[in-house]
């Protein structure tokens, strides 16, 4: 491979915002996979956030973008999979398993597309130095008429079509909308554009505790949610506080230890079959591999408000963001049917959109 821009790069990165600025460029934010397309010809090399390749994981990409992408390029893009016009994160980590044999089964039963958005070189020349306006430019016209699995990612200028972007979209899975100023250069690594994502509150049962790796402070806050059928199920963790903080969330939540996981709604946490009927903390992840998932149970007594994005599935798709403790709110009033589901949006019209 002999690329005007060569492999490892990082990409550029995006700081959060609480509104939609005005005066740049507007995008949807994507669910996926962040990744970087390589293209010399036959070689092609798909790169993680990391720079890890991805390649092995998804080899009905690495087909589709050898045919549908020009001869030399690099572009900045997401991997992303979609179940019933919605995006699905759930099923695309699914395809970070060791085994080769389930990669391919996946890649046939559910293909993943890449959606551009950005594009680092195109030929012999390197496009980093140049400004977005000319690079959206000129991967409008690389990729103007290309089909799945390559997309090119919606944009727009307009402020008031971004703001409805920002409503409609979430109902097909989509997280918010990223502005880029026009005249940015393409910076790896560095957080040189904006991004507005969903914030919602929920009012959730703090049913458990890691410790920090510092030592014996909280690290985290296990969360739970009641189903229709009374079963408390584990939806995520809030876990950014201050050292000072963890300190006070330590003392205040001593009371609540128990001595064992007996008699707690996840004292099943450690079989693994267990998780395949209900959510709890500690299950079996690809990602976090070695990683210790043990946890210390409290007693399911205490309620607290906490800041989330969205839902994926039955649980928060991010961390969440400890907002106060909820003395007002009794264990049991802690349900699914709190949380607001995003109306229903056809991803097909975001990745197809009507084109002038």
């Amino acid at each position: 491979m002999d690329l005007p821009v060569m492999p490892p790069v990082k990409p550029m990165l995006a700081s959060t915002a609480a509104e939609i600025p005005p005066g740049m460029h507007y995008e949807a934010k994507w669910d996926g996979f962040r990744a970087i397309v390589f293209r010399d010809g036959d070689e092609l090399e798909i790169g993680s956030r990391s720079t890890k390749s991805l390649n092995r994981y998804f080899p009905e990409l690495v087909d589709g973008l050898r045919e549908r992408l020009p001869e030399r390029c690099v572009l900045d893009g997401e991997i992303v999979l979609a179940r019933d016009d919605r995006l699905d994160f759930d099923a695309l980590t699914e395809r970070i398993h060791p085994a080769a044999s389930r990669v391919r089964m996946l890649a046939e039963r559910t293909p993943a597309s890449f959606v551009a958005f950005d594009l680092l070189a195109l030929g012999d020349a390197s496009l980093m130095d140049v400004p977005l306006r000319d690079r959206r430019a000129a991967l409008e016209e690389a990729l103007g008429h290309t089909h799945q699995p390559v997309f090119l990612a919606p944009a727009t200028s307009d402020l008031a079509e971004a703001r409805e972007w920002y409503e409609r979209f979430e109902g097909a899975g989509l997280d918010g909308i990223v502005a880029k100023p026009f005249d940015l250069p393409y910076r790896p690594d560095q957080r040189a554009m904006v991004k507005i994502k969903h914030e919602r509150t929920a009012d959730c049962v703090v049913a458990g505790l890691r410790h920090h790796k510092s030592g014996p402070v909280v690290g985290s806050l296990l969360l739970g949610l009641y189903d229709d059928a009374g079963t408390l199920q584990h939806v995520g963790v809030c876990a950014a506080f201050s050292m000072t903080r963890r300190r006070e969330l330590m003392a205040e939540l001593e009371p609540l230890l128990m001595e064992s996981v007996a008699g707690h709604p996840w004292a099943d946490w450690t079989r693994e079959e267990a998780h395949e009927t209900s959510r709890m903390p500690g299950g079996p992840s690809r990602w976090t591999g070695t990683k210790d998932l043990s946890w210390l149970p409290l007693r399911p007594e205490r309620v607290c408000e906490v800041a989330y994005e969205h839902m994926q599935g039955d649980r928060f798709r991010h961390t969440a963001r400890f907002r106060r403790w909820r003395p007002d709110r009794e264990p049991g009033e802690c349900t699914y049917a709190q949380l607001v589901e995003p109306v229903s949006y056809d991803l097909s019209e975001v990745l197809t959109p009507p084109r002038p």
